[in-house]
């Protein structure tokens, strides 16, 4: 196991359960549970990647996405925008907000972690 850290962002628990399955054997898992918890837990633990999902209560993932980036001690952090609604408006809104990859749900553990490696190689 690397001691590289994962923020997984998302309202449901069993999304966030899910994942952190997925990655706890190669990664130190992060995780919050809405905008708000997210941009906190970058802050104060820098992650080295964030998987972020765009719909959630209060602050939305594109709003976190949009914080993470603007601040100089986050913005070098990928994030990577995570949603079931796979528009290309949300690819591009994505983008707009500075995210640096998009991942449909449901995804495969090897979908996954071939966005997270692209990101976290070298």
């Amino acid at each position: 196991m690397s001691n590289r850290k994962i923020l997984i962002a998302d309202d449901e628990p069993d999304i966030r359960l899910m994942v952190s399955r997925m990655l706890c054997k190669e990664y130190v898992v992060l995780e919050a549970a809405d905008g708000e918890e997210a941009v906190n837990v970058a802050r104060v633990q820098k992650p080295d990647l964030i998987l972020m999902d765009i719909m959630m209560p209060g602050i939305d993932g594109y709003s976190a996405c949009y914080s993470v980036k603007a601040d100089p001690a986050t913005k070098s952090i990928p994030v990577i925008m995570v949603t079931a609604i796979g528009h290309q408006l949300n690819e591009k809104l994505s983008a707009e907000v500075g995210a640096d990859g998009y991942v449909s749900k449901p995804f495969s553990l090897e979908e996954l972690l071939e966005v997270i490696d692209k990101f976290l190689e070298g």
